[in-house]
């Protein structure tokens, strides 16, 4: 159960083309926070979908770059970034 927990907060992710599927634990605001982190870097979010199962939450974008699919070093780019994001660790409002 321990390793489930771990996994669940370290998040996974993978690419299929132009399609980006993110897992990663439930939390309120999840999918606005991965859609910003995404543009950030400059990277378009055409469409996408969002499901939970649980606290399991899975995300799938279809993504571009300038209207063209993500090259492979833009998507090492991109994963880095949402694993730096997912591993975050988050703070609470009422904990202030």
């Amino acid at each position: 159960v321990q390793h489930v927990k771990q996994q669940l907060l370290k998040g996974r992710l993978y690419f299929c083309g132009s399609l980006l599927f993110v897992e990663a634990a439930d939390r309120p605001g999840l999918l606005v926070d991965l859609v910003k982190a995404i543009t950030d870097i400059n990277i378009a979010v055409e469409s996408g979908e969002f499901d939970t199962e649980g606290l399991l939450a899975k995300a799938k974008f279809h993504v571009s770059y300038k209207g063209k699919a993500i090259s492979k070093p833009l998507q090492l780019v991109l994963a880095n970034s949402l694993r730096y994001f997912l591993r975050r660790p988050s703070t609470e409002e009422a904990s202030f």
